[in-house]
């Protein structure tokens, strides 16, 4: 379970600042381009999948590999998100650089461990046609979610930087 979380952080660096570092716009749609909690929020989906997409080659078991895991980069984003927030609501407003960087590595790392708890429950239990489909096309909205703006945000704020 450790090693999972910790590729997926290595995987998170390399997305949060590759588009920086080379400035390559094909990797828009995967990697940060600003400081936005929408481009956190896409850093993580991706950076998930793609953690995912390592582990399905060391897994033993395939059957009922990939719909859990779906599902779970479809979710992490939103515990990146419900977890960050936990700061502001118990200590308020926090100037400290060191602090929230510290914050940041250990939001993203919970959310792996949350989402890595979440899959191996959902592998014990038959998923109906019906549910894989859910998960499908959650994957599917969420592709096109963090992929249409990467190149053009809306005016919501959860888009801005701050």
């Amino acid at each position: 379970m450790l090693w999972k979380a910790l590729i997926f952080l290595g995987i998170y660096a390399v997305l949060h600042f590759g588009y920086e570092l080379s400035g390559w716009e094909f990797l828009k749609p995967i990697c940060g381009v600003d400081e936005s909690v929408f481009e956190h929020l896409k850093i993580g989906f991706w950076a998930y999948f793609f953690t995912n997409i390592i582990e399905y080659f060391f897994a033993k078991k395939k059957h009922g590999f990939w719909y859990p895991r779906i599902l779970s980069t479809v979710l992490l984003p939103w515990f990146i998100v419900l977890i960050w927030y936990m700061l502001p609501v118990f200590f308020g407003h926090i100037e400290s650089l060191a602090v929230d960087l510290s914050w940041a590595f250990v939001v993203t790392f919970l959310a792996a461990i949350l989402s890595e708890i979440f899959e191996r429950n959902l592998e014990r239990n038959s998923l109906g046609t019906d549910f894989k489909t859910v998960i499908v096309v959650l994957f599917i909205i969420s592709i096109i979610f963090y992929t249409a703006f990467s190149f053009e945000k809306p005016w919501i704020d959860v888009f801005t930087e701050h």
